[in-house]
């Protein structure tokens, strides 16, 4: 059996970045009550406390599997406001990619864009990927902020791409390669 991956912890920026912990109710329960994170991750909405000690055992079980490394954005007076992750699916294709949130609270602070650099940098030096991937809907100005600030390039469009609630929307491509930063 293999082991599970290690979730380190990174800093950039100010910010820190951990695995998660059952101490993070709080942040799930925000992120819970947003109108759109639901619809794009896991994250329980609405909110009770079981689903979120769901959601947070799901992480854990993302190292576990080998499919992931999630992380919280802890903020640098300690207070946790976001999640990154990146994603192993297409890696033995040489990519991977990475997803990510920031509660409503903490939004404007530079927390994603902190957050992102981190995990590209770890993960282009320590783990050598090849290629790192974001997708973005077109309208969400703050994550092409956040991309474009942490050193990706837009690809294109890809239409009809990803499922987001009910609809089938479509994605901007991001992508950097290892030795592009």
């Amino acid at each position: 059996m293999e082991q599970p991956l290690h979730v380190p912890e990174l800093t950039a920026g100010g910010f820190s970045l951990r695995p998660w912990r059952l101490t993070d109710l709080r942040l799930v329960r925000e992120a819970s009550e947003d109108d759109y994170i639901p619809l794009i991750t896991t994250v329980p909405s609405p909110y009770s406390e079981l689903a979120a000690v769901a959601f947070i055992e799901r992480q854990w079980g993302r190292a576990s599997a080998r499919t992931g490394y999630p992380f919280v954005v802890v903020s640098p007076d300690g207070r946790p406001v976001g999640n990154v992750g990146l994603w192993l699916r297409d890696l033995e294709q040489g990519r991977a990619s990475l997803g990510y949130w920031v509660a409503e609270s903490a939004r404007g602070q530079g927390a994603a864009v902190a957050a992102v650099s981190a995990v590209t940098d770890w993960a282009l030096s320590e783990l050598g990927i090849p290629r790192l991937e974001l997708y973005v809907e077109p309208w969400n100005t703050g994550s092409v902020r956040t991309a474009e600030r942490a050193g990706f390039q837009r690809e294109g469009l890809l239409r009809g791409w990803q499922q987001v609630g009910a609809d089938r929307r479509d994605m901007f491509m991001y992508a950097l390669l290892n030795g592009e930063r």
